[in-house]
């Protein structure tokens, strides 16, 4: 009965003049973001839709009609489905083992150790480095005469050098590495900031029950940060799945070695502004891309509900 009167109370409700006027003036601030964001994502998402069924010639300025052709390709395209094996094999790899690792690190240093100043700045300098930079300095680092064939020769696991780079068993896997250890920091000073919030009289209360630190962590510190780890794999999943940098400056372009390294963004600039020419069948990859990223995202909001320890 009384929920149904504060229905009938809300419904009642009339705006005063003063509040009328304070939601003009917040619709009226709203309007350059809404207008910037309709016709800079707008209408960019709704005319890759329409070069989705279009077979597109920049050069020519010609756009001819072909239907789903472009999506018949994508599906049956053996490149085009390697390149989504490399895409979703990097993600699912990175984003679990970035996001435990990070979580792992924070609430290590959230603890009473000696020198965890020192420890927070030293791991959080792979962020302030640009992916490029990082990319070329791990090229070196697995060169045939780089550190690691050295350290592994002298420790004698390998008699020779290994050719990462143009190993098709190996190349997916250093971009994989270099990819977990520069974005650990990041993640890491996310959850170390929410984990400043913890009441430590949590952690005081569960050590007078008898609880380890294995027990703390699992059943305390994991699920304060449920929430932050919801945003952590929200980023990390679109971060992986459309990471082209790397791959590009890896491969010279090329997504080689035997397109181990070949990505579906790196794809989609290929046949977008390659020597491909093939805008249409670009804004195809680029659609299922994004239809993928939101699918995954959907998913693990799903699986990491976002719900804190209160």
């Amino acid at each position: 009965m009384t929920d149904s009167r504060n229905k009938v109370a809300i419904t009642k409700y009339k705006y005063t003049k003063r509040e009328k006027g304070e939601h003009k003036q917040a619709y009226l601030f709203l309007t350059p973001s809404i207008l910037i964001t309709s016709i800079f994502i707008g209408l960019s998402v709704l005319f890759v839709i329409y070069l989705s069924f279009h077979k597109v010639n920049l050069f020519a300025k010609t756009y001819t009609p072909i239907g789903l052709k472009n999506y018949f390709r994508a599906f049956t395209d053996s490149t085009t489905r390697v390149a989504f094996k490399n895409t979703l094999t990097f993600s699912l790899v990175v984003v679990p083992i970035q996001t435990f690792l990070a979580l792992v690190i924070a609430a290590v240093l959230n603890s009473k150790i000696k020198g965890k100043m020192f420890f927070r700045t030293t791991l959080f300098l792979p962020t302030l480095t640009s992916s490029s930079a990082l990319t070329l300095i791990f090229m070196f680092m697995f060169s045939v005469t780089g550190p690691i064939n050295g350290i592994l020769i002298k420790m004698g696991i390998i008699d020779t050098g290994i050719n990462y780079l143009n190993n098709p068993n190996f190349s997916l896997k250093v971009i994989m590495g270099m990819n977990i250890w520069s974005t650990i920091p990041y993640y890491m000073t996310l959850y170390l900031a929410t984990l400043q919030d913890l009441p430590a009289s949590m952690y005081e209360a569960a050590e007078i029950d008898g609880a380890n630190s294995i027990k703390k962590f699992f059943y305390i510190t994991v699920p304060y940060l449920k929430p932050m780890t919801t945003y952590v794999l929200l980023t990390s999943i679109i971060g992986t799945l459309q990471m082209f940098d790397q791959a590009y400056i890896f491969s010279n372009g090329s997504g080689g070695p035997a397109n181990s390294t070949l990505t579906v963004s790196l794809m989609i600039y290929k046949y977008a502004f390659g020597t491909q020419n093939a805008m249409g069948f670009a804004a195809t990859l680029a659609i299922m891309l994004a239809v993928l990223i939101m699918i995954l995202s959907l998913i693990s909001q799903k699986v990491n509900k976002s719900e804190s320890l209160y």
